[in-house]
């Protein structure tokens, strides 16, 4: 059925008059059939990268043309899936290289004939990137680094993005948290980047401020877990910068969410007592304003997590 209706809906894409039509029946098996589809993934890649540069269909057909590219490049091996995009994103960049250098022109500022191809593009390497995820993004720091990055800057430039129904805000969340185990010192940055520019946003995104919600205590989880010992000492005080984040904008949430982890005997460290905890978690509440004094207060923390506190080892620390 597929190597009979492909065809006809590949050369479709090309006409302007069956655009509406050619997309929607592309996306609509690029959703339901992604399975069988690697076999002509080259094929459907390539002229679909063709009619995005001739600029054949407006931007609506466009997006719904990018969103049928990424349930296709879900169902692929990682190896393929760089591969692909890379070959999809490459004139894409150059475009917003181009427009980057136009005077007073921003890539994420408030130009809205360009926000479209961009939110398109963003969501096509978001969802694919999730699809890394999901096939297990051990093997791949570099791409979970630069991943993290652009959800970061995103947040940061055009928070707009994640008010997007076809983006999965839990997913991205729950990416980040895995992203935080990770032992390059690199991409933890990049993740304690993206987690300072989210929360934040719990006043103004009403996804962002559902996941946290939901979804905040895996969060914290992981923090301490880092703090307690399971991370490098050299990333802490990024740590420290999402816990302080954390205080700030979801102060109410964190209270509970502390009382709840440190009650767990043993977590994060066995080497330190309730006591211990309890006044970590009284000095980490109190500072809302003073950023550096948490980082403080984090340092002599994971020193008496690892056992290290008071010792010449951590003197220069």
């Amino acid at each position: 059925m597929l190597s009979s209706v492909l065809p006809l809906v590949l050369q479709a894409l090309g006409n302007p008059d069956l655009s509406i039509s050619s997309v929607s029946t592309l996306k609509k098996i690029c959703r339901e059939c992604k399975y069988d589809l690697p076999p002509y993934a080259t094929n459907i890649v390539a002229v679909s990268q063709e009619v995005l540069i001739k600029q054949i269909h407006k931007t609506s057909q466009c997006m719904w043309l990018m969103q049928a590219l990424g349930f296709l490049l879900s169902a692929l091996p990682v190896e393929e899936i760089l591969r692909n995009l890379h070959s999809l994103i490459t004139p894409y960049i150059q475009q917003l290289e181009k427009l980057s250098e136009e005077t007073m022109v921003h890539i994420f500022a408030s130009e809205t004939d360009h926000f479209p191809p961009i939110r398109a593009l963003f969501e096509l390497v978001t969802s694919v990137t999730l699809s890394i995820f999901q096939q297990g993004p051990r093997d791949h720091p570099d791409i979970v680094d630069s991943f993290m990055q652009l959800q970061a800057q995103a947040l940061k430039r055009k928070p707009d993005l994640f008010l997007s129904e076809n983006l999965d805000v839990k997913a991205v969340f729950h990416c980040g948290v895995l992203s935080l185990k990770f032992p390059e010192a690199p991409t933890v940055k990049s993740t304690c980047l993206f987690f300072t520019e989210l929360l934040p946003h719990c006043a103004d995104v009403p996804p962002v401020a559902q996941v946290v919600q939901e979804d905040g205590k895996l969060l914290l989880q992981a923090v301490l877990e880092a703090i307690g010992g399971q991370s490098s000492r050299s990333v802490m005080d990024q740590f420290a910068e999402v816990l302080f984040s954390l205080n700030k904008h979801c102060f109410s949430l964190l209270t509970v969410w502390l009382k709840e982890a440190l009650q767990s005997p043993g977590f994060p460290s066995t080497r330190v007592s309730e006591e211990q905890k309890d006044t970590f978690s009284q000095q980490v509440l109190r500072e809302r304003v003073n950023k550096r004094r948490v980082k403080d207060i984090v340092k002599e923390f994971t020193l008496m997590c690892r056992g290290l506190h008071g010792t010449e080892y951590a003197a220069d620390y």
